[in-house]
């Protein structure tokens, strides 16, 4: 088995991977609930290149992602559902259908993508998906019969919460502006304060959560991405710290040995440092 460019060698480098008397133990015993985890962080390790500019990082990241579709596809494969083409055969329908305005005829290149044809074409996919659900036997609300069922679990709880606060306001449960939205802040944190004084852990968690949900309804009308927003201020945090811990070793220090006031003034140091 040699290198390849070509996508069917990492196809077969997959299948000799998952074969059931010569492939490899740990491969083998994987399953679709099993790799979910990894294609997570893998997509996220994609996100973290992009953010460093790192493209040589980003190349091997990209690859490290397409192994998991080749490897969900060949579990499926294996079970008789589908293949590694029928996943691009699936993309390349749904790319091609979602954009007439390039990929139509004459007449739909020239009118542009229509006000609404976004949401028709969606509409039009969830009822074909709908009745090949049917056809198989299965339930036709693959992701559940609720207005935002479709938003998946798995996603980062920072996201959900702007999916699915974006997907309400479509029919309109919505604030109309964001001012109202301090004052539910001060509220959940008013209801959090009452719930640490009675020292319930379950209800001081409710309350929390309410809390950072409403704070991520606010940086969606800021025009905020609360993921993204936090990933800053962790960045912040991580090169501050990073600043103090190069200052107590300079003086002779340590972390551990340092008090927190003097943690507390050299963080002050490193808000100003450039």
């Amino acid at each position: 088995m040699t290198p390849s460019k070509d996508i069917s060698r990492l196809i077969e480098i997959m299948a000799a991977l998952r074969a059931p008397n010569t492939g490899c133990p740990w491969d083998i015993e994987q399953n679709f609930s099993t790799i979910a985890p990894y294609t997570i962080e893998e997509a996220y390790e994609v996100a973290d290149a992009i953010a460093r500019g790192d493209l040589d990082d980003l190349r091997d990241e990209l690859g490290d992602l397409l192994l998991q579709v080749v490897y969900h596809a060949q579990m499926a494969q294996e079970a008789g559902e589908f293949a590694f083409p029928d996943v691009v055969q699936a993309i390349t329908t749904k790319m091609i259908r979602r954009h007439p305005h390039v990929f139509g005829d004459e007449k739909a290149r020239s009118a542009g993508m229509a006000k609404g044809m976004w949401e028709k074409i969606k509409a039009q996919e969830k009822a074909e998906k709908r009745q090949a659900r049917l056809a198989r036997g299965l339930d036709p609300e693959d992701n559940g019969k609720g207005f935002l069922d479709s938003v998946p679990v798995a996603l980062p709880a920072l996201t959900r919460a702007l999916k699915l606060q974006e997907k309400a306001a479509r029919v309109g449960f919505d604030w109309s502006e964001a001012a109202p939205i301090l004052d539910k802040i001060e509220e959940e944190i008013g209801e959090l304060r009452e719930a640490l004084a009675k020292g319930e852990t379950a209800e001081i968690k409710d309350e929390f959560g309410d809390m950072l949900f409403a704070v991520v309804n606010l940086g969606r009308h800021l025009k905020l991405d609360s993921e993204a927003a936090l990933s800053g201020t962790n960045e912040k945090f991580r090169s501050r710290f990073h600043y103090v811990e190069q200052a107590l070793e300079k003086s002779g220090g340590s972390l551990e040995e340092a008090t927190l006031q003097e943690m507390e003034a050299l963080w002050q140091d490193a808000k100003t440092a450039k």
